[in-house]
């Protein structure tokens, strides 16, 4: 890993700080660390990577986007601090419960779903990446919320096919794998 790779996970292992995942028993920065590597199989790109590891950080912390930018221009020219942030905006959560307490659930992802429809293809890129490592910790937890989660999963991909090719048919390939297993264990 690079040491501007290195920089930016230490920062968001720091911005993560205590935090643990909801469907899995371990420190949020898995989540992230697993993500980037992810994209690491089909991109090379310092700013792609940079993001997948930052995914979470604005919606996830206190950090801002005037400290994460901050941030990335101690350690990156300022083309590649830009574009890392517009990748993290881009997969930030725009319409979340906290905005919206008066729309359900339902209304809330589908208005994230038109929202993502317009990102870059590295951003949408960086969500195949988190839908599969999300995918895996959730059909894996045994949570009622598993079948409702991939079918969102599921409906946002049909909607973000811009990203790599390689990383969309990956992500759209397990979620229908767990679909077709969470589908099979409730039918016994």
């Amino acid at each position: 890993m690079s040491i501007v790779l290195e920089q930016v996970e230490a920062f968001a292992r720091q911005s993560h700080e205590g935090q643990r995942r909801k469907f899995a028993d371990e420190a949020y920065i898995e989540h992230p660390i697993r993500v980037m590597h992810i994209c690491a199989e089909v991109s090379n790109k310092t700013p792609v990577l940079a993001a997948a590891l930052l995914h979470d950080v604005l919606e996830d912390t206190t950090v801002t986007r005037v400290g994460m930018q901050e941030f990335l221009l101690t350690i990156m020219p300022a083309p590649a601090a830009n574009e890392t942030l517009k990748y993290v905006i881009e997969l930030t959560d725009v319409f979340t419960h906290r905005a919206y307490p008066q729309w359900k659930r339902r209304v809330r992802k589908d208005k994230e779903i038109e929202r993502l429809a317009t990102s870059s293809p590295c951003a949408q890129t960086i969500k195949y990446a988190d839908i599969i490592d999300n995918a895996r910790d959730i059909a894996g937890s045994g949570s009622g919320f598993t079948y409702k989660f991939l079918h969102e999963c599921q409906k946002l991909l049909r909607r973000i096919p811009k990203g790599d090719q390689q990383l969309y048919w990956q992500a759209r390939n397990t979620v229908d794998q767990y679909l077709a297993k969470e589908f099979h264990t409730a039918a016994i």
